[in-house]
């Protein structure tokens, strides 16, 4: 058996869905089909019991997924640290952020350079209307996101950080002066639309107020300059993550308090069945430190 035939059998294993497993493995769902049939004929017998609405390990199945688990982990663990002994010191891991707050991030990446010398932490700027694709696609090797994610293919690993959430406004909107507000101030507002997942966004930016009043959509808001802008104008409110006070300070900006907000959550995700040691080991460091309270 083939390499890349023992991952797409792995990996249909664990998906139990043939649409899921090619787009996880970046292939044809003909290509998942043909590798298991192509087993299945070389070992004869089914490996997946197949209907049209479930895809299910056979006790053949079950017993060569078993075997075969850990065989492909130590060659996989085999394979990445012959590559870091090639590299001599030249890995690279490209961590993903929506937020701008990379100089928060120091005492992680100030504990995981002591931890792995030779490695180098490239952080590359995300959006916040299709915040995992760049990680699905491995333009990123680890992303940095606000929980909750329930992602397919994706791991969630330790919480980074915790900090509280806050109201974007203009400074010259009627909210600007109050200490602070509630999220049933969101009423009468509108708020920046976006591509994102519903569940993820609603986290930080309910559809509906406490009491169920509905919160108008506003202008579409891709990443944090086009939502400043659209806040500046007046256009609509954004409840955003304090760290906003630090590096989006704007005199036509204000910041003010939600409450009834619960800590925003900031945690690494990565490519289920794509951790390296370079992984582990930054969500070992996040794990040692606990979550920073910014």
């Amino acid at each position: 058996m083939e390499i890349r035939d023992i991952e797409i059998f792995l990996t249909l294993g664990q998906e139990l869905h043939f649409g899921r497993t090619a787009e996880r493995l970046r292939v044809s769902p003909a290509r998942v089909s043909q590798a298991i049939k192509k087993q299945e004929r070389r070992l004869g017998g089914a490996l997946f019991d197949r209907s049209s609405h479930h895809v299910r390990l056979t006790p053949l199945g079950r017993q060569l997924y078993d075997d075969l688990l850990p065989v492909h982990r130590a060659l996989r663990q085999s394979l990445e640290r012959a590559a870091s002994t090639a590299r001599r010191g030249t890995e690279v891991l490209r961590l993903g952020m929506m937020s701008g707050n990379s100089e928060d991030l120091r005492p992680v990446l100030v504990a995981f350079s002591s931890r792995r010398p030779g490695c180098h932490v490239r952080i590359r700027a995300m959006g916040y209307d299709d915040p995992f694709s760049a990680l699905r696609r491995g333009t990123v090797d680890v992303l940095l996101a606000w929980l909750p994610i329930r992602e397919a293919g994706l791991t969630v690993g330790p919480v980074v950080y915790t900090e509280p959430v806050v109201l974007c406004v203009s400074s010259a909107h009627r909210l600007a002066a109050r200490d602070s507000v509630s999220y049933e101030d969101l009423a009468y507002e509108a708020v920046p639309t976006g591509a994102a997942p519903g569940y993820w966004r609603e986290a930080l930016i309910p559809a509906r107020t406490p009491s169920g009043q509905p919160i108008a959509e506003g202008p579409a808001a891709g990443d944090g300059t086009q939502l400043l802008a659209i806040v500046a104008s007046g256009e609509a409110v954004c409840p955003v993550h304090a760290h906003a006070l630090r590096y989006y300070a704007r005199p036509d900006i204000a910041y003010i308090p939600i409450r009834d907000a619960p800590l925003g959550h900031w945690a690494l995700c990565w490519r289920t069945g794509g951790d390296t040691d370079v992984i582990r080991d930054l969500a070992d460091v996040v794990e040692g430190l606990g979550p920073l309270p910014l």
